[in-house]
């Protein structure tokens, strides 16, 4: 099966949907992108602007047209609020590896819910996409982020050291990954 077969469907989860944004959402991500602290360890600033929510719900619309790699919003089923996004910010084919990203709203913070999200990602990432490798990273004072992919299985591969210019200064990152195969074995030893 092609890695990109299926690529971005729905997922569900007992409390999240997680779909594609759509112009609808573009309050919900306004709300949530404007708070400085949702976006203090992420590459975007803070939204000023409807419209700024706006163009980004455009940018990933045509990241889902073209095919290429692009986040999924999530939805609280409880009330249809689009609180966050989770989705690839690359994959490599040829290596059947890839990187997830994700954030969320403030208000949603400590109540699991971002690790149930990264958990249907794998999910699918592993089962429908055939990836063997998935990784995320953090800048190192977002230990919140850190314990979401730990609690999800991934391991702590390494600091990289200012890897990544956010907001104007070099900061460094903790890589964490997953393989298919722990995968497979903690989806056993949970059974």
């Amino acid at each position: 099966m092609d890695i990109l077969s299926g690529f971005m469907p729905t997922l569900e989860t007992p409390r999240l949907r997680i779909r594609k944004l759509g112009l609808r959402d573009a309050q919900d991500v306004f709300e949530y992108s404007q708070d400085p602290l949702v976006a203090k360890y992420v590459l975007w600033d803070p939204q000023r602007s409807v419209g700024e929510a706006r163009g980004y719900i455009r940018y990933m619309m045509r990241k889902y047209r073209m095919g290429e790699p692009a986040s999924w919003g999530i939805e609280w089923k409880e009330n249809g609020k689009l609180i966050g996004t989770i989705g690839f910010m690359w994959i490599q084919r040829e290596n059947a590896a890839a990187e997830v990203g994700y954030s969320l709203s403030r208000a949603y913070w400590n109540r699991g819910i971002m690790t149930e999200a990264l958990e249907a990602v794998l999910r699918h990432g592993f089962r429908t996409m055939n990836l063997n490798r998935i990784e995320a990273q953090h800048e190192v004072p977002n230990a919140a982020s850190g314990a979401v992919m730990r609690k999800c299985g991934m391991r702590h591969e390494g600091t990289l050291r200012q890897r990544l210019l956010n907001k104007g200064r070099y900061v460094d990152v903790e890589l964490y990954a997953i393989l298919k195969e722990d995968y497979v074995r903690q989806q056993r030893e949970n059974r």
